[in-house]
This record gives C-alpha cells, sequence and structure tokens, in this order.
C-alpha cells in the first residue's frame, strides 16, 4: 500500500509539531514548513495527497497558498 503524503504548514512550532507526531503515529508521511514561503517550496519540490495550512502565515498567508496549490496541481 501506497504512504499518503501531506504538506503540513503552520507556523506554531509547537502545534506542528504535535499534529506531525499524531499523523505519522497513523502512517502518514508528513512534510513540515514553518511559513507560507518554505511551503511553497515543499509543493514545488514534492507531490502531495493533502495539504493542511494554517491561515495565519508569515509572508505568504494560508489563503494565498492554498490558491498557489490549487492552480499547480
Amino acid at each position: 500500500m501506497t504512504q499518503i503524503k501531506i504538506l503540513l504548514v503552520e507556523d506554531e512550532r509547537k502545534i506542528a509539531e504535535s499534529l506531525r507526531k499524531g499523523l505519522t503515529e497513523q502512517q502518514y508521511e508528513v512534510d513540515t514548513a514553518y511559513d507560507g514561503v518554505a511551503g511553497k517550496k515543499l509543493f514545488m519540490a514534492n507531490t502531495y495527497d493533502l495539504a493542511i495550512l494554517d491561515i495565519n502565515l508569515p509572508v505568504v498567508n494560508g489563503y494565498e497558498l492554498a490558491r498557489y496549490i490549487r492552480k499547480h496541481q
């Protein structure tokens, strides 16, 4: 079975790590970014089955990143 790959973009590190830990315990592969720019770079370099985005991200907010992802998927 192919492992589901998730992009997690959350600027609050404790929240991001808690989510990452829970998701990896459920056998998901998780890449984490702490701002919208890093999230965009990860998205451009990898293929994801799901993106979990915080809205209030520094530099590129979650809405902008979601629009970019939808346009380039």
